[in-house]
């Protein structure tokens, strides 16, 4: 019972803390490493322009992004314009098409 009750038993070495230092230390340089790269890191998915329409439209997994450039993204500018007024993708691509100046 005595090593149970014995409040002293628990500290930790010097070289148990300067191990958890190092990984704290580390953990903390990497979550702002990411950070920091998240926030400079070209976004390719940023929004529609120049040339390139990236369309975000629900699905039974929650999402898909339609993204497409050049004469991909002519092409279908060009399919959803062409399609039926209440078909749900072509509702919500043809104003990224109109602003990336691929429409009407």
């Amino acid at each position: 019972m005595y090593g149970k009750t014995n409040l002293g038993s628990g500290t930790m070495t010097a070289r148990q803390k300067r191990t958890l230092a190092i990984a704290g230390a580390a953990i903390v340089l990497g979550l702002a490493g990411f950070g920091v790269w998240s926030a400079v890191a070209p976004d390719t998915y940023a929004g529609s322009g120049g040339g390139c329409v990236n369309v975000t439209v629900p699905s039974s997994t929650g999402g898909a992004t339609f993204h497409y450039c050049g004469a991909q993204a002519r092409s279908f500018c060009h399919g959803e314009f062409a399609a039926a007024a209440n078909d749900p993708v072509a509702e919500r691509a043809r104003p990224v098409c109109q602003h990336a100046g691929l429409g009407k």
